[in-house]
């Protein structure tokens, strides 16, 4: 693979990731119009929430199974079309069932595609040798905030779903479908090892097949971790505008802004997040990343008020957002011969964070204080400092501390 193609194939999955960030926000910032034009009622509402996350991780495993035999791009290349025509059928249906299947695709799409996509991710920045991991999800956070800015000006011209969606599919879809002709999963540049063996270029796409059978023993230390990191996304996502408005006092219009702040800081510091990678090292990122988010979920519970409780979340964002693609990037490094199969089942856990937050938080806030019930997800989010060494340039596995040669660490 030459250098170009390195280029085209990481601004081709930049694009991907972008457009699901769009379909994303476009699906979870309109629910409240779903709602409504589905008639669907407040008690049977999370349980159609709650199934697009399960099915996602389903499709999540089912993509571990498929790249065995096809590369993790032939995936992506297929799965994000799916999405955005789910996500066009919520929009277009009337009768509780077309939501339903609309709604179930999705989350099957969902998954497959977010497994694929970072398996990508993985192999990209194992060719490029420095890390790049983090710019892919900024992508992501781009798109999210494009997507529901989308979201409010339909809702304020009080467009229809469909009228909503079809205008963005329509340029999106295409978008995708050409960007997915450069898609590469870094084939041809994993570097020898000392026995000639081409490492991370496996038939599965470059970095599913070569060495190392997949220990969940090992894996489970990144999965706690990235269950943590989406407990605290889905508790900012989830409740930031309820805790502004119902505990810290502030207006409806202010109880909208937290979030959009929480995307915004996401978004900067994902930016440059491969830089401080590259600087400090990802334990020491990660690290402080932990330490950052924990100290938000604390300025959140002893805020005073409204400004102060934005502040927290600013922490938040700026805290976060560099766990989750530090930690598929160690998965990949954890794993370098069997790295499409980590990512697909630490992705699982994504999905299990995103289960488990809200809820949670919503049961703590009603049978204590919501005050309280934050300092739930800080405690959490300290523990990842328990399993940082996990992100270091050498899994434990291979003993000592010390790194392989620099011929391997590339393949």
């Amino acid at each position: 693979m030459t250098d170009a193609g390195l280029r085209h194939g990481r601004a081709s999955l930049g694009l991907s990731f972008g457009v699901q960030g769009v379909a994303f926000a476009l699906l979870v910032t309109r629910i409240p119009a779903i709602q409504d034009q589905y008639g669907i009622s407040d008690g049977l509402l999370p349980v159609f929430l709650a199934a697009v996350p399960i099915l996602a991780g389903a499709g999540s495993v089912a993509t571990e199974k498929v790249v065995a035999r096809v590369r993790p791009s032939v995936v992506l290349r297929w799965a994000q079309p799916f999405v955005l025509l789910a996500l066009l059928g919520v929009g277009a249906g009337r009768e509780l069932w077309h939501v339903a299947v609309a709604l179930g695709v999705f989350g099957l799409a969902v998954g497959a595609l977010d497994a694929s996509m970072n398996m990508l991710g993985v192999s990209l920045q194992r060719a490029y040798g420095r890390s790049i991991m983090t710019g892919f999800h900024a992508a992501f956070s781009l798109g999210g905030i494009a997507g529901a800015s989308l979201a409010w000006a339909g809702a304020r011209w009080e467009l229809s779903l469909l009228a909503s969606y079809l205008p963005v599919v329509a340029v999106l879809l295409p978008a995708a479908l050409v960007g997915s002709r450069w898609y590469t999963e870094g084939k041809g540049v994993a570097a020898k090892g000392a026995e000639g063996t081409e490492v991370g270029a496996g038939a599965g796409g470059g970095s599913g097949s070569v060495g190392g059978a997949l220990s969940f023993k090992l894996l489970l230390p990144l999965c706690l971790i990235m269950t943590f990191a989406y407990i605290g996304d889905s508790t900012v996502s989830n409740w930031s505008a309820k805790y502004l408005q119902d505990v810290l006092g502030s207006s409806e219009q202010l109880a909208t802004v937290p979030y959009n702040v929480y995307m915004v800081t996401t978004l900067l510091g994902r930016a440059v997040g491969d830089l401080g990678v590259r600087r400090f090292g990802a334990v020491a990122v990660v690290r402080g990343g932990s330490l950052l988010a924990a100290g938000g979920f604390a300025v959140v519970a002893v805020a005073p008020g409204a400004w102060v409780g934005m502040l927290g979340f600013t922490m938040l964002g700026f805290g976060l957002c560099v766990i989750v693609p530090q930690t598929f990037a160690a998965a990949g490094r954890m794993f370098p011969g069997n790295s499409d199969a980590a990512v697909a089942r630490l992705n699982i856990f994504n999905y299990v964070g995103f289960l488990v937050g809200s809820p949670l938080v919503g049961a703590l806030g009603d049978a204590w204080s919501y005050r309280g019930a934050m300092l739930v997800p800080m405690v959490l989010v300290l523990a990842t400092l328990v399993y940082a060494r996990a992100f270091g340039p050498e899994p434990a596995r291979y003993g000592g501390g010390h790194e392989r040669p620099r011929t391997a660490d590339v393949g």
